[in-house]
Order: structure tokens, then sequence, then C-alpha cells
């Protein structure tokens, strides 16, 4: 027999198992002897109150054994003779390829980045000298973006797939089994390439292929069907469909779809700053005291409001974090943030973003579906030259910012190329201002103490989803105008995030195996 109830879990008791036992007792009005295990099956903070607690559901078990909440897949080696080729070996394409295994289709990934350790080497040469490789940056190579930009695995994508599925074969090649009970679960950029890893050689273990340093220079295509790729200008490559999840800073393939005159749509997105915070304010702010219980987490945060017609939100908020160069070209300056599993950096930070559509690219349209692409790559050249050209981020305290003065100091930061003192509030799109200054007095409403010189922000933060969707059928998950073309992920304007990048790649792995069966 099992019963379900809430233990409200003061800090200090967050891990203490007797402790929970001995409330689950008192609450159900039993001995303890009678209890042969409680299970915590759900764990969120509740800081509320002036005392910050944890809400834990609970799973409480009365003479018999628990059930254990980790559920691995039995993968097993593909042998029939179908084979999809998936660009990218990102979330989307990692998890599709482990879907069509269950299938019992052969994946063949192609990823234009390295692998997870070489990678590491490109990574500090933008982070100590500036220097960016097109091909392996924070945004391509083995994993895709999130494997060195957090791995924050919250998702509102919850009707779209098994979201638990996707922690559990998480957990199976290595996370921590934390993210299964979590309410907010984060992985790490220290453990998530480890976990890359495993997934790597799981699907080699099944029978797939995983080719780096392969670029797709082009489709093959004949009579409205995709039937195979062309490799760095060279080999060519034939498959049964192609699903195609390169992430939302792969360019150069929206250009490729477009010279085969196959259909994309502009799409609104958002673009701002990364703005920076001391931790330790953050923590005061949101668990009310200046002395955090260690057992609490670096606290987080998630601001919105309307600014007239526009949203301005907070996005993707890093606790305990540093901010990193996100650059994929020489000449743009793009910012994101990371975590490791820790989070015990001295700073917070996130992006602040303002959405942005057609009004305010229309200088751009004869450009025509790539206007807002556009219109995001000056954004980035703007914020490159003002950081002097060598990834330096040009910044500003936010009591400057709105006040239209240069700031004469900058509070340090994590941010390793450096930053400069830079008038934001002249070089950023007007509305983009506006919405950010506006945004900081709402937000100081809802977090008395927001609002302080100790903060700095920093551009820019452009890429928060793709300007550019590629249409497909909402059924099939097929590309309207081509056969066996399967776009998918947040490259294709279907996700925002790793799980439900994921979870996009395991459907239309299955819209791929439907056809192919």
């Amino acid at each position: 027999m099992k019963k379900e109830l809430e233990l409200v879990l003061p800090p200090e008791f967050v891990d203490d198992y007797t402790y929970q036992k001995n409330l689950a007792a008192r609450e159900l009005k039993l001995n303890t002897e009678e209890i042969s295990a409680v299970q915590v099956i759900r764990r969120s903070v509740d800081a509320r109150s002036k005392n910050p607690i944890f809400r834990a559901k609970a799973i409480v078990y009365l003479n018999e054994k628990p059930q254990d909440i980790f559920s691995p897949i039995n993968f097993k080696p593909v042998k029939g003779n179908k084979k999809v080729l998936i660009v990218g070996m990102g979330p989307a394409g990692m998890f599709a390829a482990l879907r069509l295994i269950v299938l019992g289709i052969k994946p063949i990934i192609f990823e234009r980045g390295k692998d997870v350790q070489t990678r590491r080497k490109d990574l500090r040469e933008i982070q100590q000298y500036g220097n960016v490789n097109p091909d392996s940056n924070y945004c391509f190579g083995e994993g895709g973006a999130g494997t060195y930009s957090d791995g924050k695995l919250y998702t509102r994508s919850t009707k779209r797939g098994d979201v638990n599925r996707i922690l559990n074969i998480l957990v199976q090649h290595g996370s921590q089994k934390e993210i299964l009970i979590d309410a907010h679960p984060h992985i790490g950029s220290n453990i998530l390439p480890k976990v890359v890893q495993a997934i790597r050689q799981r699907i080699i273990d099944c029978g797939g292929e995983i080719h780096f340093d392969s670029r797709i220079t082009d489709f093959i295509l004949g009579g409205g069907k995709i039937k195979g790729l062309i490799i760095n200008d060279g080999e060519e490559i034939l498959g049964d469909s192609v699903i195609l999840a390169t992430g939302h800073s792969a360019r150069d393939i929206y250009y490729l779809l477009d010279k085969h005159k196959i259909k994309l749509e502009a799409k609104p997105f958002a673009m701002g700053v990364r703005i920076e915070h001391p931790q330790k304010l953050i923590d005061e702010i949101q668990y009310h005291t200046k002395e955090k219980n260690p057992n609490l987490p670096a606290s987080s945060y998630n601001l919105t409001c309307r600014v007239g017609d526009r949203g301005v939100y907070s996005f993707c908020m890093c606790p305990g974090g540093i901010i990193i160069p996100a650059s994929t070209t020489s000449e743009e300056l793009v910012l994101n943030g990371m975590s490791v599993s820790r989070r015990d950096s001295p700073f917070a930070n996130s992006g602040l973003v303002v959405s942005v559509d057609e009004k305010d690219w229309k200088e751009y349209k004869s450009f025509g579906v790539f206007a807002g692409l556009e219109f995001q790559k000056r954004i980035e050249r703007i914020a490159f030259e003002a950081g002097g050209k060598k990834q330096r981020a040009p910044a500003q305290r936010i009591t400057d910012f709105v006040k239209d003065e240069i700031s004469k100091t900058l509070p340090g930061s994590s941010y390793i190329p450096g930053t400069i003192s830079t008038p934001l509030h002249e070089i950023l799109p007007e509305n983009i201002t506006y919405g950010l200054k506006k945004s900081l007095f709402v937000f100081n409403q809802k977090m008395r103490g927001y609002f302080t010189e100790e903060a700095q922000i920093l551009a820019a933060e452009t890429r928060t989803s793709s300007p550019i969707r590629i249409p497909r059928d909402s059924k099939s998950l097929m590309h309207n105008e081509v056969e066996r073309l399967f776009p998918c992920g947040e490259g294709a304007g279907y996700a925002g995030g790793i799980v439900s990048a994921a979870i996009d790649g395991e459907r239309c792995a299955d819209a791929v195996g439907f056809i192919l069966k």
C-alpha cells in the first residue's frame, strides 16, 4: 500500500531521510515502523514567506518496497537497412537519433563542429584571445549550444511529449538523479559534456554513425523529395529521410534552403542585453535574509512585463553563473550565460530582452524573409564594434543606462574577455532601449533591490530564438513542399531549450518511422 502527501521541509532537513520519515508518520498518524519507505518524487523551493522552505511531493510506502522513479530504456542495435540522415548533434539531433534506434532505424549524424573534448580548445580561444572558429564554438559542436551553456531543463512543453522520458535518458547517460525530482532541474556545464559523450557512444554501439567536422554544403533533391546531402563541398550521402536539427545559429542552412527555393517564414523573436547582479544580492532579495542557508540553491528569478505593445522578460537566467561569448563569426558579439552544477559563481546573470517583429526591421524589407535576420546581425556587429573587436563586451551600470549617462566605472563581471564602458542607451535600437528602461522599474517593484548600481548590462543578447521558421505540416512534421525533409528543433522554430528540442527530435523521429515502416 502507498500514500501520497506533501512534506514541508526546512532547508536543514531537505536531505534528512529520518526527518522525512518521522514527518510522514506524524502526517499519516502512523508509527514509523509501519512505513517501509518515503520516496520524494517532486521538490521545489517555496520562498514566499520570510523563512524559505522546500515543498516535497512524496510517496509513502506501507509494507511494500518502493518503485524506482528511474526507468532506463533498453537500446538495442539496429538491424534494418533503413537510414536517416540527421543534420546537427544538439539535443534535437541526439534525441532523434536515440528514438530512431528504438524504432530500428539507423541514424547517421553530421555535425559541423567538433567533439566535446576537442571543442574545449576553441572555447578557450574565444574566451582568452577573442578568436572565433565559425564551426566550433559555444553554439556549434557535439551537444549543440546546451553542452557548454548551463543545461537548464525546465520546460513548458509538457503536452508535446514525455518530459520524464527525456530526463530519464539523461540520467541513464550520466546526469544527476536529482533532475527527476527537482521542479527546475539543472545539469551544469561541467557534467553535460560527459552525458553527451555517453549518448554518442550509445548511438555508435547501437549501429548509428556520427561524423564531426561535417558541414552540410548542399542538398540532393529530385522529384519534390530530398534524397541526401553533400558534405564539405564533396562527399554525397544518400538516405531515406533527412532530419534538419541545426540549431538557431546555423544561418547558412537558411540561405541554402532559400537558394533551392524551399519555403521559409520570418517570425518574431526577442533581443536585448545580458544583465548581471551579485548573486548574494539576488539571494537576499529572494530569500529575505542576509545569510542564505547552505542547503538552499543559488536563487533565480523569472520576470516579465508589458511595455506598450511589447513583451519584456528575463531569459535563460543563470544563478551562480558566468556570461560567455556565443559568437559564431569573427565580426559579431553574441552573449549567453552558463552555470556549472554547483552554481557557485559570485554572479547571477540573465538575458533581459524585448520582443521584436516586422515593425523593427522594416528598413531591411529588401532582404525579404531574411529581414529580421539582418536586423539581428546588425545589433551583433554594433556590439562587436563597440567592444573593440575582440569579444570584449560593451557594458553600462543600469542606473546610468536609465539616466543616459556613461558609466565612469563598471562593477566586477564574470565575463572573461572583459568589459568596456559604453553608452548602450545610444547604440541599441530605440525601441529596445525604451523597453529595457521601463522594465527595470517594473522589475524593481517585483524584486526590491533589483534596480541598483551594483548591476550592469552587457550587449548583446540576440539569439533567444530563431528569426526564421522552416514550415512543416502539423501532422506529418514534414516540410510543406519537400517530401522526406523534417525541420526540427530550435533552428526550425519549433523548440526553445534542451528538453523541448529533445522532445521535438523524438517527435520527428516518430514521424520518420511512420513513413518508413
